[in-house]
């Protein structure tokens, strides 16, 4: 019977544990560049089996809150290079997570000041946070966005394909595409953000469409056992919606399955909230998303999130439901949580005035297990 604890291979990437890092915006990357103290902050919590790095912008365009990390210019990959080397120094696995924000995002964050892009130009009943000139930080409304012409959408794919090959170049050992909580990809998924009605819009496949060639790209470029995706087929985040989820998911996994992927990130109910939350008129059936991903020779690990602690993560391994487990706010707390999780130790509680912006306090100093 598979524990926890035990090592594990996900396509291209050999793991200690079945404990993840589940990526965590922190908003410590001032002008999009990681630092020393970003190095050390995953180096401290290199004994999960894997670290998913914070979302990372794969341009400034895909960018859609202030002090977030990027992956396009030369001195971000400086920075996430001293990061990898300190996570695997420390002899922990990490993978970036690549982001293209759409339309939760503000035009004071956009090159020259522009829209938003989006599928369709629909504004996100959503907030996003910028810095303004005086240095102060406030939450403000997203912009209203421009739907992204036809001929811009090979340039998208090619901004993740760079932007993949830069994150291997860097030292990383995959890449997570977030393809979840309503930013671009899942929005041009979701009916509620996509209205177009040109290829990439109306049915699911053309819906699909964009996810597929990104991922068609990505895996092309790096190899698909290094290349992984998260999604969240019910959440409601960033005014992510669809009244019919189901069938919408079961095609997408059924589309992964082409390639023998690292993993597939599945975010259960709704992100950092309700596990049971739907969207439409009957519960969302897991066990079939992931049935159907199996049927169609879907060979990468399948790892869930959102809720699990220590005993529902080891009875969801135990019994194959899942391969592994990703935790968030408790990794912000805990840097040695696979160990307080292995010896049943108490969690330290996670300071929520600190997850976004500032500088140590909350970031590195959380105590470990003497």
């Amino acid at each position: 019977m598979p524990t926890l604890f035990d090592p594990f291979t996900a396509g291209d990437i050999a793991l200690s544990n079945r404990i993840v890092m589940a990526p965590l915006t922190r908003n410590r990357s001032p002008g999009a560049v990681p630092g020393e103290m970003t190095a050390t902050y995953y180096a401290q919590r290199a004994s999960a089996g894997l670290i998913i790095t914070e979302a990372t912008a794969i341009t400034q365009q895909g960018q859609g809150y202030a002090d977030v990390p990027g992956l396009y210019a030369p001195e971000q990959l400086a920075g996430w290079r001293r990061v990898t080397e300190a996570v695997h120094g420390a002899g922990g696995k990490i993978v970036v997570q690549m982001w293209h924000v759409g339309r939760i995002s503000h035009a004071s964050l956009q090159p020259a000041g522009g829209a938003p892009v989006a599928p369709s130009a629909i504004t996100a009943k959503a907030k996003t946070y910028i810095v303004n000139a005086d240095g102060s930080g406030e939450f403000v409304a997203t912009s209203q966005p421009r739907a992204l012409a036809l001929d811009e959408l090979p340039g998208i794919v090619e901004d993740y394909r760079r932007a993949a090959r830069a994150a291997i170049d860097a030292g990383f050992d995959g890449v997570e595409v977030h393809a979840a909580n309503g930013y671009l990809i899942d929005q041009f998924l979701r009916s509620g953000s996509n209205h177009r009605t040109d290829a990439y819009g109306g049915s699911i496949e053309n819906r699909a469409r964009l996810l597929v060639e990104v991922m068609e790209a990505i895996t092309a470029e790096i190899g698909a056992g290094r290349t992984a995706i998260r999604i969240s087929p019910v959440t409601p985040a960033n005014d992510a919606s669809d009244p019919d989820p189901q069938p919408l998911f079961d095609y997408v996994v059924r589309q992964l399955a082409r390639w023998p992927l690292s993993y597939i990130h599945v975010i259960e109910g709704a992100t950092g909230g309700a596990r049971d939350f739907q969207q439409g008129d009957t519960p969302f059936d897991y066990a079939a998303l992931r049935a159907a991903y199996a049927e169609a020779g879907g060979a990468g690990a399948w790892m869930v999130n959102n809720g699990y602690d220590g005993t529902l993560a080891e009875t969801v391994v135990a019994d194959g439901r899942a391969d592994l487990v990703a935790f968030g706010k408790p990794f912000i707390a805990n840097p040695d949580l696979v160990r307080r999780l292995r010896e049943n130790a108490p969690l330290n509680a996670p300071d929520t005035k600190t997850f976004y912006g500032g500088g140590e306090k909350g970031y590195l100093d959380y105590p470990t297990l003497p």
